[in-house]
């Protein structure tokens, strides 16, 4: 176990070899047919990757000091959570996270509420509900509510975050500027309730991802409905109008109710998680139209919610099994086995999950949403990646 206090940044990095648990089937492939192709489709636009900017790899960032395992973690005592990953305590459910070009704090969407808040990491356990509000947006809850948030590709210029929301409405894209209102960038996507899902993020070429849900099964595959598909939407560059011309940004289809975008930034390679029917699904993103078949499905529906990827491994968060796993992939991105899980039963249902850097993650959950809440949820935590485990690199 870990101790209940920690030194700075280096202790924390530690916390996801702690976290691994033994090594077993999540989920299996199946790679029969599942056409998801409609009876036409306009000639998706094809985004082109951007290498990002190197992440501060110092040492000091790079170091992986062991825990020391023989003190009990305290039990949260209110807010206060002993945790050495936990970073952010007593949210409300966390419908998205945006890290900061520092790596040391975030913007966190509450999914019901559509607060917006800027948390820091902590190691004073009863600083951990200390944070500040950047905005509020209006949301409706029974339409999922806030589904994601992204920082401006100009972020140290223009301080601007992104917001996919749901309103008694429609489902939108809005922009907000710290403590000011929201205005609607992206109208018109159709909603339903909080089954349809919806997911926001950033690609490394400062481009908006968008994956809307299908609230009708015939409207991911109708090129003029921009239901059931991938978005991509360069601020400041596209004007799209109207329904039509959000349905114009697509660049894949077949949807259902996706629950995570996460881009590669050494390759660009995109993949999206989807709750369908009968079927979760990981879906690799060739943007060439419809999606197709999966690159990999569970029939025990584990509850797909957030991702991260890297050049050599893909991470899914699983929100009704209370886990993740992690996808090590080969040299030419092809997974090298079954998922592994981890994290399993250690902090309840979790949800939304972004890559920060080289080799952190940040992710929050959804205790307050059908779970079992502790005393100090909802939270965020902040871990590193898993160690690639079969045959992939270390």
């Amino acid at each position: 176990m870990l101790r209940s206090s920690r030194p700075p940044r280096p202790r924390r990095q530690a916390t996801w070899g702690l976290l691994c648990a033994l090594l077993v089937t999540a989920g299996c492939a199946d790679f029969s047919e599942q056409d998801q192709r409609g009876a036409e489709w306009s000639e998706p636009r094809t985004p082109t990757p951007v290498q990002p900017t190197p992440f501060d790899s110092t040492p000091e960032r790079q170091r992986r000091d062991q825990p020391d395992e023989s003190t009990p973690v305290p039990p949260p005592e209110g807010c206060v959570d002993h945790h050495v990953a936990v970073v952010a305590t007593c949210l409300d459910p966390v419908g998205g996270i945006a890290v900061l070009p520092d790596g040391e704090h975030a913007l966190v969407g509450e999914a019901t509420t559509g607060r917006i808040v800027r948390v820091a990491i902590q190691d004073d356990p009863e600083r951990k509900d200390r944070y500040e509000e950047f905005a509020t947006v209006d949301v409706d809850p029974s339409g999922g509510g806030l589904l994601g948030i992204a920082l401006s590709p100009d972020y140290l210029e223009d301080e601007l975050v992104y917001a996919y929301v749901s309103t008694p409405e429609d489902n939108r894209v809005v922009r907000v500027a710290r403590g000011d209102s929201p205005r609607p960038v992206l109208t018109g996507i159709p909603r339903g309730g909080p089954e349809t899902g919806g997911a926001l993020a950033l690609d490394p070429a400062g481009a908006l991802l968008i994956a809307t849900g299908a609230p009708s099964g015939s409207e991911a595959t109708d090129p003029s409905s921009p239901a059931g598909k991938l978005l991509r939407f360069t601020p400041g560059t596209d004007t799209p109008e109207g329904t039509a011309g959000t349905a114009s940004l697509a660049v894949a289809s077949g949807l259902s109710s996706p629950r995570g975008i996460c881009v590669a930034p050494e390759t660009g390679q995109t993949w999206v998680t989807d709750r369908a029917d009968g079927l979760d699904l990981l879906h690799r993103v060739e943007f060439d139209g419809p999606l197709g078949e999966a690159a990999w499905n569970w029939p025990e529906r584990p509850g797909v919610a957030g991702c991260a990827a890297w050049e050599d491994m893909v991470v899914v968060l699983l929100t009704e099994d209370s886990a993740a796993a992690n996808f090590p992939l080969g040299p030419e991105g092809d997974f090298l086995g079954a998922p592994e899980p981890n994290m399993v039963d250690l902090f309840g249902r979790l949800g939304p999950l972004v890559r920060s850097g080289q080799d952190e993650m940040w992710l929050g959950t959804r205790n307050k949403e059908g779970g079992e809440p502790e005393s100090s949820d909802d939270r965020v935590l902040v871990t590193i990646r898993p160690e690639t485990a079969v045959g992939g690199q270390d």
